[in-house]
């Protein structure tokens, strides 16, 4: 069984805060983190992501931003990735995680989620939508 969720991409920032609190929301019971490929390591989530969420109603205060390792990805029965090349990306980090690592829009047509980071607000509510899209389906899966 899924008990512990990582959910990755890149810098850990926008996307994977998004999709571990969304989760949480879902999943109470379960327990959910994030961690970038390439992670602003003791950043708080984006301002925009943040502001995004918190008008659905989720609030990503008291994230911290933290790198991937092959030691997190031990950790965890399933790790969730934004893109495909998130995929690679895990794998080079640690290879053993390959089988458990699975797109985060897995559900909603296999969708990449993309990255909103210094963008437009459209583009951040464009990935929230996906996020949330894709929350709902894995709560349902799991």
């Amino acid at each position: 069984m899924f008990n512990k969720i990582l959910v990755v991409c890149v810098g850990n920032i926008c996307r994977s805060p998004s999709g571990e609190y969304l989760l949480k929301h879902h999943l109470p019971h379960k327990h959910i983190a994030s961690a970038g490929v390439g992670a602003l390591v003791g950043k708080p989530a984006d301002k925009m992501a943040a502001m995004v969420a918190q008008e659905h109603g989720i609030s990503l205060d008291g994230h911290v931003a933290q790198q991937l390792t092959s030691e997190l990805c031990k950790e965890y029965d399933l790790i969730l990735v934004m893109e495909k090349g998130h995929i690679e990306a895990v794998t080079g980090i640690a290879p053993e995680a390959r089988g458990k690592t699975m797109l985060f829009g897995q559900w909603i047509g296999q969708k990449d989620i993309p990255d909103p980071y210094r963008q437009s607000r459209e583009a951040f509510d464009f990935a929230y939508q996906l996020i949330d899209e894709s929350a709902q389906a894995w709560a349902k899966k799991l």
